[in-house]
């Protein structure tokens, strides 16, 4: 199911629809995301770092907005001494139950705890690391502050988040080059041009990307105290957000 390759989109859809993460998206996803997120298994594997490096005993650690468990599995196998409980939360019903059985399958299912519902509604317990990989750029604008603050105030002083988006900029030539940039990658990963338009229509009012100043204004007003760019590939850039 994983193997498949992502043609949602290489055919003309009379009426491109709103994207959503349904098993059609599911069964597809490993190939969709890395044709279209440059340097992302690099991201997943420096999370697992990053676990490693910033885990506090007696804590838990959150993906949020998990998927198939990728960030998931490289927490836990990076954490594996200390046994910290991972929380993997997904409000879609098809990666819940697929995450479920690629867990199981890597023997993690008794470390992991999957959760079905909204990152942006939950309440948190205390924790030293969390990981929102590609999935705040999907909550409402007016969520995104209260949420943050929320997550912040339960992560302990010296914890972190790692924050990934898709970003955009204030100066229009930037934003254009960029744009045009990630779209090559793309079509060096096999996709045509006709399916680089339709995925950008139905992801219009779905994905709302913000300004790197937005994410780390957002980031301090919640009380983070250091933030730092760790990576960036074109319109993509994740942060380290420390407590």
């Amino acid at each position: 199911m994983s193997d498949q390759l992502d043609n949602i989109y290489a055919t003309a859809h009379q009426q491109v629809g709103r994207f959503s993460f349904d098993e059609t998206v599911v069964r597809v996803f490993p190939d969709m995301i890395r044709r279209s997120v440059p340097g992302y298994p690099t991201i997943i594997d420096m999370i697992g770092v990053l676990a490693a490096r910033y885990a506090q005993p007696d804590t838990s650690l959150y993906d949020l907005g998990c998927s198939l468990g990728a960030a998931t599995t490289a927490m836990a196998a990076l954490t594996e001494q200390q046994g910290n409980p991972v929380i993997a939360v997904d409000n879609s019903p098809a990666m819940i139950k697929q995450a479920s059985m690629l867990l199981d399958h890597a023997g993690l299912a008794e470390r992991v705890s999957l959760v079905e519902g909204d990152v942006a509604q939950m309440a948190f317990e205390p924790c030293s690391m969390a990981v929102l990989n590609f999935t705040l750029q999907f909550i409402p604008l007016e969520h995104r502050d209260g949420f943050i603050k929320r997550l912040a105030a339960a992560t302990a002083p010296g914890g972190i988040l790692v924050l990934s988006e898709k970003i955009r900029f204030e100066d229009d030539e930037e934003n254009a080059l960029q744009t045009e940039l990630h779209h090559a990658f793309k079509r060096n990963n096999g996709y045509s041009d006709l399916e680089i338009s339709q995925k950008r229509t139905a992801l219009e009012n779905v994905l709302i990307p913000e300004t790197l100043a937005d994410h780390e204004a957002r980031l301090r007003a919640a009380g983070y105290r250091h933030i730092h760019v760790w990576f960036r590939c074109f319109n993509f850039m994740s942060l380290l957000a420390v407590r």
